[in-house]
């Protein structure tokens, strides 16, 4: 693919919001299950969006990145959507990410 770099970060750009649209729809699926299954989750995407602030000198809290990936501040988003964590989950994230 051969396209300018304006409209690469064009396009990076809509299909990332695509993918937070499509994660809050998806409020079915959990985090956990996101980590267990890709390795990432929706707060792996606010904390590599406050990562990119932070490295351009933008002033993003925690927070705030979290309310662009979740649609809703967090704690409310986790009282709505959050389920228990079964053991099943919880032996395959330690599995998967042995640190985390």
């Amino acid at each position: 693919m051969t396209i300018d770099d304006k409209t690469r970060t064009e396009l990076e750009a809509a299909v990332f919001r695509r993918l937070v649209s499509h994660l809050r729809g998806r409020t079915d699926v959990q985090n956990i299950d996101l980590m267990n299954l890709a390795g990432f989750c929706r707060n792996c995407l606010s904390n590599w969006m406050k990562e990119e602030a932070d490295a351009k000198g933008i002033a993003v809290s925690k927070d705030e990145s979290r309310e662009a990936v979740y649609g809703m501040p967090y704690e409310e988003w986790k009282a709505k959507y959050q389920g228990t964590a079964t053991p099943e989950q919880l032996a395959a994230m330690k599995k998967v990410h042995p640190g985390h």
